[in-house]
């Protein structure tokens, strides 16, 4: 059996430094949570270099004794317990005693403090576990902590931190969650040099949810609070019509602590069931009051996980608070403040024309493009004059013909009712030409016959000696998916006219400005607005301004989930976003003209047999098969 050994305190330091120091956003999350704790009413908190080489935490909390400057750095040292039982009745953010030490274990930190009984401050340094410095110093009421250098003595540690801009948004993030979890607290934060956070310490929750994520997201937000067998909750949720594509603007805390809590955030989806769409999560800032007796907060190093003696009741708590919120709310999605759609207009011979911007175009094979816009002319109500492409730029049949079949301008809809069938004769060129792609193998010399549409979701015809029913959003995402994955030098993005800005979480933010290359290959032009936000100048020609907010957070919650992924995986993930959200939806109207073209792409392209996720486009039923249900056979 080999032989047991007492590792020395250095190496000791080091190992239990791995579990709580992981990057800098777990050095200020400590610090920060300590200043907390001393009772402070305002928080500085500053880095540089993403708070690798300078991290800097000021407050005018309680101070710390020159007798126990000392203490405060060792080994599970601490003010917040003295027993056992103590561990029962935990209101304080830290407790473990492990913090100080684990960041000079691994850094160089030089602290500042005085208590208000103390006539002069004190300094004390300290690097790599080793005491430097004990002497006075002149300084203000409370404790300022700075930490330079973050695993200099680990050089191997080094590699595994990501980019400055990186590690600065994990803390920027780490900072958002404690000042929302402490609205009664000023908290203050500086990037680089740049003001980037400043809450007022009102004690107000949707004050402090303005200062941190911005006017238009607390304007969405509701009050909820309630009690279920001692569990009190109290916070905001976002009303049902501003709902995300994940679940990434959830924060719930207990006892002002932040955590991840599945129990929560199923109440929470639950409270909203039939309100909001599938595949779509609210927002909310929640925070619990829960008996400590009652929840178990030393599960990780980190305390973001809890356990709970009584999973029902926290899910009732959550689940009724939200739930007399929302039937509580009143408000309804205002349709005349949604932003004008330019490719709702179509314009005849380049005259300057007036439209109506409620008006919505029913065409999804051609995408109209804006070339000029001028101002509204004097007196003008609610109407905009446009100038746009002349009809030769824009998107021609799908498959070529001298004159498209069937068109007939004084149709309601465009187009005429058209043939019964359809024929290669009907076209000089048989060869399919969809939105720009790339030429097909002619058409099958076997007519087709359009029987019509099911639900407004599928059309059916009969070819073949078969009925074919085609899912209609499935085949058009799967079309689009295949041109945007085909390389086109030629392809280039939209400039819009007025920039779309766009709120993440922290996660999302930093990954978005990371792969802002791979996006700018995507044909999206992402830069950094600050404070969580990103604004979309450039865009696919294939989505709507519309819809950029919505595929933005879809985008940036893949490349969140999937970092490790290769780049030709996440850009592919990007076009799925992109094909599934521009793409015809079940329930659209769909004109006969458009049905036809519809059915002949599909049915020419052998290769077009499922949608990006994997859903079948089409399903057979043969005339044996229909025969025999019938009883004919």
């Amino acid at each position: 059996m080999p032989k047991i050994n007492v590792l020395p305190k250095s190496v000791a330091e080091l190992i239990a430094a791995g579990e709580v120091v992981e990057r800098p956003a777990s050095v200020v999350k400590e610090l920060l949570e300590n200043s907390i704790d001393s009772g402070a009413t305002s928080i500085t908190a500053e880095i540089k270099n993403g708070g690798i080489t300078y991290i800097r935490i000021s407050d005018n909390g309680c101070g710390i004794e020159r007798d126990d400057i000392r203490k405060a750095f060792m080994s599970h040292a601490t003010s917040k317990i003295t027993s056992e039982n103590d561990l029962d009745s935990i209101l304080t953010l830290g407790f473990r005693g492990e913090a100080l030490a684990s960041i000079a274990a691994v850094a160089k930190v030089e602290v500042l403090t005085k208590t208000e009984n103390d006539e002069i401050g004190t300094r004390y340094c300290i690097e790599a576990g080793e005491e430097v410095l004990i002497d006075d110093a002149g300084c203000p009421c409370g404790t300022t902590v700075v930490v330079r250098d973050l695993f200099f003595c680990t050089p191997a540690r080094m590699k595994f931190l990501k980019k400055d801009v990186s590690e600065g948004n994990t803390v920027s993030g780490v900072i958002e969650k404690i000042a929302l979890s402490h609205p009664d607290i000023s908290f203050r934060f500086i990037r680089d040099g740049k003001q980037t956070v400043l809450t007022s310490g009102s004690g107000d929750l949707k004050t402090v949810v303005r200062e941190v994520f911005g006017k238009e997201f607390a304007s969405t937000m509701l009050p909820a609070c309630g009690e279920v067998e001692g569990i009190k909750v109290n916070g905001l949720i976002s009303v049902p019509h501003f709902s995300r594509p994940n679940r990434n603007m959830q924060f719930f805390f207990i006892n002002g602590r932040y955590v991840k809590t599945v129990t929560g955030s199923a109440a929470l989806s639950e409270a909203y069931k039939n309100s909001v769409m599938v595949g779509k999560f609210p927002s909310c800032v929640l925070n619990l009051t829960v008996n400590p007796l009652f929840v178990d907060v030393n599960v990780h190093p980190a305390k973001t996980e809890v356990r709970f003696s009584n999973e029902k009741a926290v899910f009732s708590a959550v689940f009724f608070a939200c739930k007399n919120a929302l039937s509580e709310d009143s408000s309804r999605v205002e349709f005349n403040k949604k932003p004008i759609d330019f490719y709702s207009v179509i314009e005849k011979d380049s005259e300057q024309v007036t439209f109506n911007a409620d008006k919505k175009t029913t065409d999804f094979w051609q995408h109209k493009q804006v070339n000029n816009i001028s101002s509204v002319r004097p007196g003008a109500e609610e109407k905009t004059h446009v100038r746009l492409y002349t009809p030769e730029n824009t998107l021609k049949p799908v498959f070529r013909t001298t004159e498209p079949v069937g068109y007939s301008p004084e149709n309601e809809d465009g187009f005429s009712l058209i043939p019964d069938k359809i024929t290669p004769d009907n076209t000089k060129d048989k060869s399919v030409d969809f939105n720009g792609s790339s030429n097909k193998e002619p058409f099958a010399e076997e007519k087709f016959r359009l029987i019509g549409e099911a639900f407004r979701t599928y059309i059916i015809v009969e070819y073949e000696q078969k009925i074919i029913v085609i899912d209609k959003h499935a085949a058009h995402e799967r079309i689009i998916y295949e041109k945007l994955k085909t390389f086109d030098s030629k392809r280039t993005a939209q400039v819009l006219l007025s920039p779309v800005s766009v709120l993440l979480s922290d996660n999302e933010y930093s990954s978005i400005l990371v792969n802002a290359e791979l996006l700018k290959e995507a044909c999206f032009d992402v830069s950094d607005f600050g404070r969580g936000t990103v604004v979309v100048n450039e865009c696919p020609m294939e989505i709507t301004p519309d819809d950029i907010p919505e595929i933005i957070c879809e985008i940036a919650g893949n490349l969140s989930d999937n970092k490790m992924s290769a780049d030709f995986d996440k850009l592919d993930n990007i076009y799925h976003s992109v094909a599934c959200r521009s793409a015809i939806k079940a329930g659209n109207i769909t004109s006969r003209y458009e049905m036809e073209v519809f059915a002949k792409q599909v049915l020419s392209d052998p290769t077009i047999k499922y949608c990006p996720h994997g859903r079948p486009v089409l399903i057979e039923i043969t005339r044996r098969e229909l025969e025999k249900s019938f009883g004919r056979s």
